[in-house]
């Protein structure tokens, strides 16, 4: 038996699955754990399935405060779905805690495990193929927010330290061009200006927070549509997945990641830049569902600053492309030479047409604001 199978096997006897496994097998579009769907035979009924995931030791190193993290908000949103009358069992992660009543498992060569409940009767789309998708995503995601309004978000731990901080994006960035360690400055010229040119962007809200006109909330940080759970029957969100990045954060980071994945039709390394466009009809839809989910729990500021929470998670993304490009694409894998200049430029693009648009994003936000 080779070493991977001799470990899962080891991890799959330390969690009491209370019927017999009859199977596992690699499952998901996920990049960053390993993540596997265990298949048990119950006696009398009929299979019931789980999701075990070995998580990243390169991306996350600290298991013990992401799993605490992942757990305390669980457990949180259980209890807030209970009061509101949901389904738990739906609407929610659960984190099943190994045999020996660990937050999770460390196998003999030192991985990190853990195992949720399969969550039946939904469907993971990749992309929003329709506007009511993206309706629906944004609901979810808003909802989220609205059930975490009073969860003490500086109890959390920074999984990533400074993932959405813009200043030190920024500051990373301008290191990357001083170095120049590959030469590549003089073939970026125009895109290194387009940031310089938006330094006090950076700033804007983490001003905010700091003066206290932002409030700190738990964020989810990647808010993908493929991390939300949707119902096979109604079509709308159910649960929402992939809490690795759940940390303290800004409202406006979870909106406006969403808004640059799915108001914007192009490919993240589109060398085409004519088809690089935000769709405002998409931000429309999206602020309008999002802003429903949330139910009136965000401030006038929070939902005032909802633009900029586009702009600036483009922003910085695009910042961030630039930079693993000046340093040698070291952390975003490439498959093509200047693959990275290729996304920074497409979310730089996207952000000139944000600017364009900017008094009508304004308009929409203080259209559906409560």
């Amino acid at each position: 038996m080779v070493q991977a199978e001799q470990t899962l096997q080891e991890v799959l006897g330390a969690f009491d699955f209370s019927a017999p496994v009859v199977g596992a097998v690699r499952y998901g579009c996920g990049h960053i754990n390993d993540t596997f769907v265990v298949h048990t035979q119950p006696e009398n009924r009929g299979c019931r399935r789980f999701i075990l995931q070995r998580m990243s030791a390169a991306a996350f190193k600290r298991p013990d405060q992401l799993m605490e993290n992942i757990i305390s908000v669980t457990e949180f949103l259980a209890r807030e779905i209970e009061k509101h009358n949901g389904d738990r069992s739906r609407e929610a992660m659960e984190v099943i805690r190994p045999k020996n009543g660990a937050d999770y498992y460390t196998d003999s060569q030192g991985g990190a495990w853990r195992l949720y409940p399969f969550v039946e009767g939904t469907v993971c789309h990749q992309a929003a193929d329709t506007p009511e998708l993206f309706a629906a995503s944004g609901r979810a995601f808003g909802r989220f927010q609205q059930l975490l309004k009073n969860y003490p978000a500086d109890t959390l731990y920074e999984t990533i330290p400074h993932f959405h901080d813009t200043e030190d994006r920024l500051a990373k960035f301008k290191a990357a061009v001083e170095a120049d360690k590959l030469g590549r400055v003089k073939d970026c010229r125009p895109e290194i200006d387009f940031v310089l040119s938006r330094e006090k962007d950076c700033s804007v809200a983490l001003n905010a927070l700091r003066e206290g006109r932002l409030p700190l909330r738990v964020t989810h940080n990647d808010t993908k549509l493929n991390n939300v759970l949707m119902d096979e029957a109604t079509g709308e969100g159910m649960c929402i997945i992939d809490l690795d990045t759940v940390m303290p954060g800004l409202v406006l980071y979870d909106f406006g990641d969403s808004i640059r994945f799915g108001a914007n039709h192009s490919a993240e390394d589109e060398t085409d830049l004519s088809k690089v466009n935000l769709d405002v009809d998409l931000f429309e839809v999206y602020t309008r569902a999002f802003l429903e989910g949330v139910d009136g729990s965000l401030t006038d500021a929070e939902i005032a600053y909802l633009p900029w929470g586009a702009k600036l998670m483009t922003l910085e993304c695009g910042i961030r492309f630039l930079t693993d490009y000046l340093d040698g694409d070291n952390y975003f894998h490439i498959s093509r030479e200047g693959q990275n200049l290729d996304r920074c430029r497409s979310q730089f693009k996207l952000v000139a047409d944000m600017e364009a648009h900017w008094s009508e994003l304004e308009d929409i936000v203080s259209q559906y604001r409560k």
